[in-house]
């Protein structure tokens, strides 16, 4: 029978990072601290920007460095910097860019190709830091991981003459005393005589006709039924302290039924195409001071509703959610943030070069030093909002690049397909990321990104309207081409076939070399098959589709919609209480967050107890008058799950 299990925290290890900075750098770096200029001290120590950080898990061992051309269309796309020896001047492929009057943010500029094969486009690219990278994949594995309970047992007395035996290795040695009421095994050393209680197994431990046990499958119910919290205590008779409790309990109980389900059949399973559907949702975050910190003199903090972002991805055919993300580090305090800044000097070096740039504060504001551009005022104005920060909740905000970038490639060693095609919004974030973890696959065409534009600010009247409008057009049009059938989905096929013969996505060039090269053409077409609720949406392509027939750019066209994320960011929205749109103040004047999340920690709990149930035991009704699950769906179970199976696992 399987162990118990707890979360994984940070000192279980999941993930070894590899620190890119050997020991005498550092030295060096405390040593020209004080004598450099900030400018010249990151100019000093700028080769981070091309370093790969490394880290192993699960016994492998995963370089990461992604500043690099991220223009599918550009000569340079996914190569590493190079210095052209023997070019006059010996260029090098990429420089640096950027204002020193914009703190430690420079850009990379892709210089002109000097061998003369293939055109550059000239594109500048805003570098992540590969640290931090690294340190956003850490802390996504770190949080949906779980680990077995191992207690460290005392089974003799001290002087026992057996004190090296234990009943797991030596069960002669012991009695078996009965069971515990918490079904725990009690053994008593035939020595010593002392008795010592071992934890059951996890089939043990929670059964349904156990009586403290009754309250979950309702409890898991009201987490994903737009109960709130509050009400949930009136309703179960329990504390908040315990509904808290529980939320952990249930949350990891979906991890280990995931670990079952989802993990392991996804490493067998191998799919040819791969669509996905990416999107990030917004909410305002409660931002309520922590306990002590409520005095009037702690006023002044400028953003009481700080915005989190979840980043959400989906298969599109199925709507089996794979990943939801919520940009929130509540594991990093600010004595950890002021430890690195002062180890590492970070205060002084560039956006790329830092351990911690993912986060909102990548640094902790330090006194000046003896040659730094920064006056103390300016120091002492950033420790003020940095301390007064640091009296609200635990955690800090991360930028949604660095979570979208990792969230990509934990999806990418997940689920093992030939070729992957993405839909998402024309969000820089989440299009750059896609980029910069599907590099191979896009070099070689075997990954296309499609942008799914919907105008917002058409009334559910108007939506309604372009249905009836797009539904009669193609069929006049069918009837004009002379096509029988009336299936709206084959006509809308024909009807892209036909005008992809004469629109592309991309338009060609000529550069001051007289080559000819390919580029984007921001030249987007209209959906033929509106949506109720959107009406008319436009479609667009940012790869080359080039060496495609316009019969094959017509199919994957077909499928470019966002209603997979939609589908689960709207079930977001409608069942977890915490996290629905804001209510209307009492005057009707503007919205109230009172009832919003405070804590981002259990946003994430709820939303992945949330995906859980949304793709193993919500099934759906499709096209294809099938009710099914969206795991059903994938093909990586033949069942239909309830709570009794995530909570009992029964």
């Amino acid at each position: 029978m399987t162990k118990l299990k707890r979360l994984a925290t940070k000192e279980d290890e999941i993930v070894d990072v590899k620190i890119p900075i050997s020991n005498e750098e550092l030295k060096d770096r405390a040593k020209q601290y004080d004598l450099l200029t900030p400018k010249r001290f990151a100019t000093r120590y700028n080769k981070m920007l091309f370093l790969p950080t490394s880290f192993k898990w699960n016994g492998s061992e995963y370089p990461i460095q992604y500043n690099y051309c991220i223009n599918p269309f550009c000569c340079n796309f996914g190569k590493e910097q190079h210095k052209f020896k023997d070019v006059k001047g010996k260029p090098s492929r990429y420089k640096m860019t950027g204002s020193s009057k914009d703190k430690g943010h420079k850009g990379m500029y892709c210089n002109d190709n000097p061998i003369g094969r293939g055109v550059s486009q000239n594109c500048t690219v805003t570098p992540l830091s590969n640290w931090s990278v690294v340190e956003e994949i850490k802390r996504l594995i770190e949080i949906n991981s779980i680990q077995d309970v191992e207690p460290d047992y005392q089974f003799h007395k001290e002087g026992c003459s057996e004190e090296e035996s234990t009943p797991f290795n030596e069960p002669k040695q012991f009695y078996k005393r009965g069971k515990s009421r918490g079904k725990s095994q009690r053994y008593q050393c035939k020595a010593c005589k002392k008795f010592t209680n071992v934890l059951p197994k996890r089939e043990e431990t929670t059964t349904y006709h156990q009586q403290k046990n009754t309250i979950l499958p309702m409890f898991a119910k009201m987490v994903v039924g737009r109960v709130s919290v509050s009400r949930t205590c009136d309703i179960l008779g329990i504390g908040v302290g315990t509904y808290y409790h529980k939320l952990e309990w249930l949350y990891r109980r979906c991890l280990e039924f995931l670990e079952r389900y989802e993990t392991q059949p996804l490493q067998t399973k191998k799919f040819n195409e791969m669509w996905l559907n990416t999107d990030k949702m917004h909410y305002y975050l409660n931002n309520v001071r922590k306990k002590g910190q409520g005095s009037k003199k702690y006023t002044g903090f400028e953003d009481l509703n700080m915005q989190m972002y979840i980043v959400v991805s989906a298969e599109v055919l199925s709507r089996y959610v794979f990943r939801s993300d919520v940009a929130y580090d509540w594991n990093i305090s600010m004595d950890e943030l002021n430890e690195d800044t002062r180890k590492f000097k970070e205060d002084h070096l560039n956006t790329f070069s830092r351990k911690n740039d993912r986060l909102d504060w990548s640094y902790y504001p330090q006194e000046p030093s003896a040659n730094d551009s920064e006056n103390r005022n300016a120091y002492l104005h950033e420790l003020g909002k940095i301390t007064n920060r640091s009296r609200f909740v635990d955690g800090l905000n991360v930028d949604a690049p660095y979570t979208t970038t990792a969230h990509y490639w934990l999806i990418k060693q997940m689920v093992n397909a030939d070729e992957w095609r993405m839909i998402s919004d024309d969000d820089f974030s989440i299009r750059n990321a896609f980029y910069r973890v599907f590099t191979k696959e896009l070099r070689l065409s075997d990954a296309h990104h499609f942008i799914c534009q919907v105008n917002k600010t058409k009334s559910r009247k108007q939506c309604l309207k372009e249905f009836g409008q797009a539904k009669a057009e193609l069929l006049d049009w069918g009837d004009i081409r002379g096509f029988k059938t009336k299936f709206l989905r084959t006509l809308a096929s024909h009807y892209l076939t036909e005008l992809l013969t004469s629109h592309q996505f991309h338009e060609e060039a000529i550069s001051k070399d007289g080559e000819r090269y390919r580029k984007y053409a921001d030249n987007p077409i209209k959906h033929p098959l509106a949506t109720k609720d959107k009406g008319f949406y436009s479609v667009d392509c940012r790869t080359d589709l080039s060496a495609l027939e316009p019969n094959e750019i017509a199919k994957m066209l077909l499928n470019v919609n966002d209603h997979s994320t939609n589908s689960f960011i709207q079930q977001i929205r409608r069942y977890i209480s915490s996290l629905e749109r804001p209510l209307t103040t009492a005057r009707g004047d503007k919205k109230s967050y009172i009832y919003a999340n405070f804590n981002p920690k259990y946003a994430q709990f709820a939303i992945t107890i949330l995906r859980t149930y949304y793709n193993f035991c919500r099934p759906f009704k499709s096209a294809d008058k099938k009710v099914l699950t969206p795991a059903q769906r994938l093909g990586i179970t033949d069942k239909q799950f309830d709570w009794k199976d995530i909570i009992y696992f029964k």
